[in-house]
């Protein structure tokens, strides 16, 4: 069984540089209700969306956000071909749909593309591309 997560780094630099506007804000005008539901609310996105999980076992892939949340499973024998592929700024990170499918990305532009049997395509961004081409290897149609 294949598993690796990648940290959503650029979220956590952007999470931080709000929370420090929060931080100057609290300091200047104390603890108000909303400015707490808005440090809450970085907090929670930062926990959910900390890092994207990449599984593979002997009859599917999947992957998910922080801890479990919003991912996606598909069954190896539904996959045509798994190939590297490089996202660009247009792809952007999260979860989004362009004309190249569905992205599911947190941090750089290295990605699988999963094609499937359907014509449905997948990006699901990866720091170990090669570790990843490795375990599906076999286990789909055709991977490159």
């Amino acid at each position: 069984m294949y598993q690796h997560k990648q940290y959503a780094l650029f979220i956590f630099f952007v999470l931080v540089w709000i929370g420090g506007f929060v931080a100057l804000a609290w300091n200047l005008i104390g603890a108000d209700g909303p400015l707490m539901v808005f440090a809450g609310i970085l907090v929670l996105v930062g926990f959910l969306f900390h890092g994207l999980t990449v599984k593979v076992n002997d009859t599917h892939i999947s992957w998910a956000f922080g801890p479990g949340v919003a991912g996606q499973s598909i069954a190896l024998a539904d996959i045509a071909e798994a190939k590297a592929v490089q996202n660009s700024y247009r792809h952007g990170i999260g979860i989004r749909i362009t004309h190249d499918g569905w992205i599911y990305t947190v941090s750089g532009f290295s990605a699988i593309q999963l094609t499937l049997k359907d014509g449905t395509l997948y990006r699901v961004g990866t720091n170990d591309q090669q570790g990843l081409l490795t375990a599906l290897e076999g286990k789909t149609c055709r991977n490159t």
